[in-house]
């Protein structure tokens, strides 16, 4: 059976849409500029809702290469101080920004009923590593720093991200535990990018979904490093202590690339002794919740993340 056959049902059309409008996936156009425009271009297209009791504000933070902004979405009713949540975007280490997963973020501060502060770093390749998790790590400092003013409670504060955001905020949480940074409360690196090698099964097996593939995550990351030697906090696969990071939550599709560096993760975390809960989705490819967003599969998996996120929390579900 084919990967294409693999795929859930419901998760198809938009990826067939994509591949009539690019042939070849986003990773089919050379020039990153180009590829970052289609890319903004595909999300600005997708349906938008109403979200009358959330207010929406943006905030600047210092990065070490200059500032930075940071988009907090506030739930009118949510206590102050409560739990909050930090949220970093993906894009591959070399695309996205705020507005990339802005209408995710809305559904997902409503449905919580929690302050979500996503924040932005810059991108390779003109902005090589370790600009990403130094501004990200400047980034959730600040939110810390100012958690009363967010309305978030200091001691229960998660950190979030999706692909290349999942891989920073493995970064961002090594990088506070061997800083003696603030304390996390939970972390979900979400199908994280997190292994420059591309040595597992799952890496030679998708190279033509057209959403994340093999090609396109070599040049991403070859970009991304600049030259310099990959660390644990550019690849946290490479990190050998996974110990004293937070309770976590991880999930990918069985038609991820990052599938199989991801299973590794969530084992080697579980047996450092850190709780961990993972969960692979039969079906779903690169970032398909986000691109089929009413496919039941996609549904169910922000369901499941959001159920996690109130447990580890202690909101009540």
């Amino acid at each position: 059976m084919s990967l294409w056959d693999r795929i859930d049902e419901e998760s198809k059309g938009p990826l067939e849409a994509l591949w009539e409008a690019l042939p070849g996936g986003l990773n089919g156009i050379p020039d990153i500029v180009a590829r970052r425009a289609a890319m903004s271009a595909s999300r600005a297209a997708a349906p938008k809702g109403e979200y009358p009791d959330l207010t929406v504000s943006v905030h600047t933070y210092s990065g070490p290469g200059g500032d930075l902004s940071l988009r907090l979405y506030r739930p009118n009713d949510a206590a102050s101080p409560g739990p909050g949540l930090v949220y970093i975007h993906g894009g591959g280490m070399i695309m996205g920004d705020l507005d990339s997963q802005d209408e995710n973020m809305r559904e997902a501060a409503t449905a919580l009923g929690i302050p979500i502060a996503s924040i932005d770093y810059r991108k390779a390749p003109e902005h090589p590593y370790p600009a990403a998790p130094e501004d990200c790590y400047a980034g959730v400092c600040w939110v810390f720093e100012h958690a009363t003013d967010l309305g978030m409670d200091i001691s229960n504060i998660g950190l979030m991200g999706a692909s290349a955001g999942g891989g920073l905020a493995l970064a961002v949480a090594l990088m506070l535990r061997d800083r003696d940074g603030p304390a996390l409360k939970y972390l979900l690196p979400i199908y994280p990018m997190i292994d420059d090698r591309h040595a597992t099964a799952s890496s030679h097996e998708v190279v033509d979904i057209g959403i994340w593939d093999r090609a396109g995550s070599i040049e991403a990351w070859r970009w991304y490093l600049g030259g310099a030697e990959a660390d644990a906090y550019a690849a946290p696969a490479r990190a050998e202590d996974l110990s004293g990071l937070p309770p976590s939550y991880i999930d990918v599709g069985d038609l991820d690339l990052f599938r199989d560096e991801d299973i590794t993760l969530a084992q080697r975390l579980s047996a450092a002794g850190v709780p961990v809960e993972f969960h692979l989705w039969t079906g779903a490819y690169h970032a398909s919740e986000l691109f089929a967003p009413k496919a039941r599969l996609s549904q169910q998996i922000w369901t499941t993340r959001y159920q996690a996120i109130r447990r580890m929390a202690g909101l009540a579900e």
